[in-house]
């Protein structure tokens, strides 16, 4: 008797760990579908066009830009949402810069490998970077703060302004234009952690990586070329 009770305990016991274990996987599982069923998919799909279009200009590739117009055009609508009104301006700018980068490279110089042939920065290059930066942060922060309800308007005025210089200089094809895209990421990654766009801000996780990659490699193109 003593031996059966035991043994309808043990089976017992078994049975309550058993569905504990089920409902926990329940609720994993449950938690996993949620999170996949709140996903953007509007921002994660702009996310991918924005990732191949960096990965194409790291490899001097002129698909590049048609890419980039349809991210670019995408974030207006996610950047007006967010209430990042100067990013979202710059993402109407940048369509502009997006098909005059696509025309310039379509007929500018080329490398040996009939890709982009790349150029160096002058101290006088550097030197009007410097001052389009601090005036376009000065311009576009004022009318920022005074005119709209933007979450962070002077930051959000530098890095829309760099990106502005940035964008500008690749379009050129001097190789420093990464370095300012590696700078304006870094702070792209607090801005967007800030207001929870956790997509956007993986996107510039990824960009910063390709950025760093398309330096590299710009570099290694411009140096081969000098030794020809």
């Amino acid at each position: 008797m003593l031996l059966a009770s035991v043994s309808s305990v043990s089976h017992f016991d078994v049975a309550w760990e058993r569905g504990v274990r089920g409902c926990k996987q329940t609720r994993i599982e449950t938690d996993f579908y949620l999170r996949i069923m709140n996903i953007d998919w509007f921002e994660l799909t702009a996310a991918i066009f924005g990732a191949l279009s960096v990965w194409l200009l790291a490899r001097r590739n002129i698909l590049a830009f048609p890419l980039g117009i349809v991210n670019v055009a995408m974030y207006v609508v996610i950047f007006y949402n967010a209430r990042f009104y100067s990013d979202m301006a710059l993402q109407v700018v940048y369509i502009v810069l997006q098909i005059q980068g696509w025309y310039a490279w379509s007929r500018g110089e080329k490398a040996s490998d009939e890709r982009i042939a790349v150029r160096r920065f002058t101290p006088q290059s550097w030197l009007l970077s410097g001052v389009l930066l601090v005036a376009g942060t000065v311009v576009i922060g004022y009318l920022m703060s005074r005119f709209t309800d933007a979450a962070l308007p002077w930051l959000d005025a530098g890095t829309t302004s760099l990106s502005l210089i940035a964008q500008l200089w690749m379009n050129k094809k001097y190789l420093e234009n990464w370095v300012l895209w590696i700078l304006v990421d870094f702070v792209y990654l607090y801005q967007y952690g800030v207001k929870e766009l956790y997509l956007t801000m993986g996107l510039y996780a990824v960009f910063l990586v390709l950025a760093v990659l398309g330096y590299i490699n710009w570099k290694k193109q411009e140096v081969a070329a000098h030794e020809v």
